[in-house]
C-alpha cells in the first residue's frame, strides 16, 4: 500500500527550488508598495530595524515546529536573528504531525516548548480549548494590526481573543503547466472555468492528456474542492461551511461538486483516468507533468506555490518550461485560498511574548523571505524581498486578496474529518474521483462523518 504523503511535507520548500526563474504571467492583483524594513526604530540590542524587542540576556526558549529540511534550517535563522537582537537562547524542537498530539504528550510530561508554530485554524482552536495557549500581548497584537490584514489577524483569534501570529503562508489557488505543450496545442492561460475546460480540451486535441490530479493524498482533492467552492458559493457560504453552520446536504455543495464532476468525470481530461489518479501521489502528480518532453502524462498540475520543489527534481525551469496562472473564475471572482502556520504561546513568558512580536514584525518575515521558498501574509514585507519575479508575484496575489481570500477549509475542520488519510473528508473526495456521478451519495457521506467529527 502506498504512504500518503501529509501536506505537510508537499509544503517543505527550499531557497533553491525558484532561484533564477523568469517572470510568472497572470498570477494577478495590483502590486502593493515597496516598503522597505529599515526605517522604524532600533532594538535595545543596537541592531537596526521596525521593531523594538527587550533585552533578555540569560533567558531560554523552547519553540516547537514539524518543519524540516530547508524549511527547519531557514526557520532557524529567523530565530538567530531574535538571538541576536535580544541575548535570549532559542532551541529549535522537532515536532511530529500531527503537532497537537506532539503538544499533548509534552504537556502531560509536564515539558511543553514555550512557543508552538500550528499548520491549522483548528490547532490553534484545540489549543486554547484545552487551555494549553496564552493570549498574545499587546505588543504583538500591535505588530498584527500594524502590519496584517483584519483577516489574517481575525484567523488567530478565538473568542475575540488573540492567540495566533501567523507567520508564513502558501497560495494554494495556483494552476501550473508544461508551456511546450500549451505552445504546441496553441493553448492560452484560461481565467474562467469554462475557459479552463476548453482548454483542456484543446490540450486533449493535441495528444496530451490535460491534468495530473494527485489522488493518492487526499488532501490535494479538498484544495480541488475549496477553491471552486470559494468562487461558486462565496466567502459567505465558505466560512458557513467550513464552520459547519450549514450541512454537506446543502444545494451550494452540489453545485460545486457538480463542476468538479465537469473535469473528474471525464476520463480523457485526468491523467490515467480516476483510477490512475487515485494511485498517484502528490510528487508524482507534479513531476509528471514536466518530464517526458513533448509527450508528459498531463499538461497542467493544480496546487500551491509549493509545487516550485518538486518541479526542481525535474530538469524543467520555473517560467520558462514551467508556468503558472491563478485557478480560474467559477463564479465572479478567482479564489484564492491560503494556508499558513501561526507561533501560538504556550508558556506565558516576556521572552516568548518578544518572540510572537518579533515574528509578527517584517524583520522577521523579510529573513526568510530573502531565502526563498516562503511567503508572508505580512503585507509591510518589501516585494524586492523574495529572491525573484514568481516568488514576488504570488506574494502579491496572496496580499491583493486582502480579507476575500479564504483559509484552507479542511485545515479550519476537526482533523478526524479535514486531515486524516483514508477517514472523513479525503476519503469522501477520494470515493467521488472514482464516481463523479454520484454527487448526492457523497454529500450524504461527507455529512455524515462530517457531524461525527465536529461533535465528537
Amino acid at each position: 500500500m502506498r504512504t500518503h504523503m501529509s501536506r505537510r511535507a508537499a509544503q517543505a520548500a527550499t531557497a533553491a527550488v525558484i532561484a533564477g526563474a523568469l517572470t510568472l504571467t497572470a498570477c494577478g492583483g495590483d502590486s502593493k508598495k515597496d516598503k522597505g524594513s529599515d526605517n522604524g526604530t532600533e532594538s535595545s540590542s543596537g541592531s537596526s530595524g521596525t521593531v523594538t524587542l527587550p533585552k533578555l540576556n540569560g533567558a531560554s526558549l523552547e519553540v516547537a515546529a514539524v518543519w524540516t529540511g530547508p524549511e527547519q534550517a531557514n526557520f532557524k535563522k529567523v530565530l538567530a536573528e531574535f538571538e541576536k537582537r535580544t541575548g535570549a537562547k532559542v532551541t529549535f524542537v522537532p515536532a511530529q504531525d500531527p503537532i497537537i498530539n506532539f503538544l499533548g504528550s509534552k504537556i502531560a510530561g509536564g515539558a511543553p516548548p514555550d512557543v508552538a508554530m500550528l499548520p491549522q485554524v483548528g490547532a490553534v482552536k484545540q489549543a486554547v480549548e484545552k487551555k494549553w495557549a496564552k493570549p498574545a500581548g499587546p505588543d504583538a497584537q500591535a505588530q498584527l494590526a500594524k502590519n496584517y490584514s483584519q483577516g489574517w489577524q481575525d484567523l488567530g483569534k478565538v473568542g475575540g481573543k488573540q492567540y495566533g501570529v501567523y507567520f508564513k503562508a502558501a497560495n494554494k489557488s495556483l494552476v501550473w503547466y508544461n508551456a511546450k505543450v500549451f505552445e504546441n496545442a496553441g493553448a492560452k492561460e484560461p481565467k474562467t472555468w469554462k475557459d479552463f475546460l476548453s482548454t483542456a480540451q484543446t490540450i486533449y486535441d493535441s495528444g496530451v492528456t490535460p491534468v495530473s490530479v494527485g489522488g493518492a493524498d487526499g488532501w490535494t482533492l479538498t484544495d480541488w474542492f475549496e477553491n471552486i467552492y470559494l468562487s461558486q458559493a462565496g466567502p459567505e457560504k465558505y466560512d458557513q461551511l467550513a464552520q459547519h453552520k450549514i450541512k454537506w446536504t446543502d444545494p451550494s455543495v452540489k453545485d460545486a461538486l457538480t463542476t468538479l464532476a465537469q473535469l473528474w468525470g471525464d476520463k480523457n481530461y485526468i491523467a490515467g483516468g480516476p483510477d490512475g489518479a487515485l494511485q498517484t501521489e502528490f510528487p508524482a502528480s507534479v513531476t509528471q507533468t514536466f518530464t517526458g518532453g513533448d509527450q508528459p502524462k498531463a499538461g497542467m498540475v493544480f496546487e500551491g506555490d509549493f509545487v516550485g520543489v518538486n518541479i526542481a527534481e525535474t530538469k524543467a525551469k520555473i517560467g520558462t518550461d514551467a508556468k503558472v496562472f491563478p485557478f480560474p473564475a467559477v463564479g465572479s471572482k478567482a479564489p484564492v485560498v491560503s494556508g499558513g502556520d501561526a507561533a501560538v504561546l504556550l508558556k506565558e513568558s516576556k521572552a516568548g511574548q518578544a518572540l510572537l512580536t518579533f515574528l509578527a514584525s517584517p524583520d522577521a518575515a523579510t529573513i526568510w523571505a530573502k531565502l526563498g521558498g516562503y511567503l508572508s501574509p505580512n503585507k509591510n514585507v518589501a516585494d524586492s524581498a523574495y529572491p525573484n519575479a514568481v516568488q514576488q508575484s504570488m506574494a502579491k496575489a496572496l496580499i491583493a486578496a486582502g480579507d476575500d481570500f479564504r483559509f484552507d477549509m479542511s485545515d479550519q475542520a476537526p482533523q478526524a474529518f479535514g486531515g486524516t488519510p483514508g477517514k472523513g473528508e479525503w476519503k469522501d473526495l477520494q470515493d467521488f474521483l472514482k464516481n463523479p456521478k454520484d454527487v448526492a451519495g457523497t454529500q450524504a457521506k461527507l455529512e455524515a462523518d462530517a457531524t461525527a467529527a465536529y461533535e465528537g
